[in-house]
């Protein structure tokens, strides 16, 4: 394939999208089904299956270089203390990755096959965005009983590994699902979207590599550069899209979220009304 300008473009809008997306409650997974029906790449579907994933590598770095210190059990600045309360995280994230991790390998092919639609990812924008609201109108008189990552514990952090398997449905937010159970057991916005965060990079990770495997390790110099540009796009997008999020939710709650959700699943919805299902034969 030739490689040009539109096309490398086209990638680095794929790659804004993926950052802004992936960390923010509102379906990155979604979004990117949605924009590839309008921003289609001269690639084949293996390929692009494959990239709409592996491009996530470029969001989990951001979440690796921002809280590097915080995730080095072996950090030289570190107490003993510390040194074990970051261990002790990683066993949490372990922990909370074992639902998603067992009923994914079981499903993962079929939600594919059967649940990669716009319909479906409208839907659970909508679901999802009136269960935001309703969930921080019933916190709204709670006080969290976990404000410190620390202070989370192992069953929580289950907890909120079995809500992540409901993202295994696209347009679900995988960070939406994960902050929502986060939320309503007891932690604050806060550790319910920072534990998101490190609960992303060994899924994600896994999910790549696992894509990669299945596509085969042998690329073209132009897909390289495609997964390249995209990765790097996502990075630096995602580390804006990250330190806004932890700005954002220190004096806001998730509301705007819910209603970002609502509007946009009414306009797919609309979409499919007048032209189609556009994924209907896919």
């Amino acid at each position: 394939m030739d490689l040009s300008i539109v096309e490398l473009l086209k990638v680095v809008v794929l790659g804004i999208v993926e950052g802004l997306t992936e960390w923010l409650p509102v379906s990155s997974t979604g979004h990117m089904i949605l924009v590839d029906e309008f921003i289609k790449l001269d690639v084949s579907k293996d390929f692009m299956d494959m990239f709409l994933v592996v491009i996530q590598l470029g969001a989990i770095l951001a979440v690796v270089a921002l809280n590097f210190e915080k995730l080095n059990p072996w950090s030289d600045w570190k107490t003993k203390k510390e040194k074990r309360d970051t261990v002790s995280l990683w066993m949490k994230v372990i922990v909370a990755c074992i639902p998603a991790a067992v009923i994914g390998l079981m499903f993962n092919k079929y939600m594919e096959e059967h649940f990669m639609t716009a319909p479906v990812v409208a839907t659970t924008l909508i679901f999802y965005g009136l269960l935001f609201i309703w969930i921080e109108n019933y916190n709204k008189h709670r006080r969290p009983r976990i404000n410190d990552l620390a202070n989370l514990d192992y069953r929580t952090a289950f907890i909120i590994g079995l809500f992540q398997v409901l993202s295994l449905v696209p347009g679900t937010s995988r960070s939406g699902a994960t902050i929502i159970g986060g939320i309503l057991f007891g932690a604050s916005r806060i550790v319910a979207a920072e534990f998101t965060f490190f609960l992303a990079i060994p899924v994600m990770f896994g999910a790549s590599l696992l894509k990669m495997v299945k596509f085969g390790l042998h690329y073209t110099g132009a897909e390289i550069v495609i997964m390249v540009v995209g990765m790097v796009t996502a990075f630096i997008v995602s580390i804006l899209s990250i330190k806004f999020l932890l700005s954002y939710i220190k004096t806001n709650d998730f509301k705007a979220f819910g209603w970002y959700r609502i509007v946009l699943g009414i306009i797919v919805i609309a979409y499919l009304f007048l032209v189609g299902d556009p994924t209907a034969d896919k």
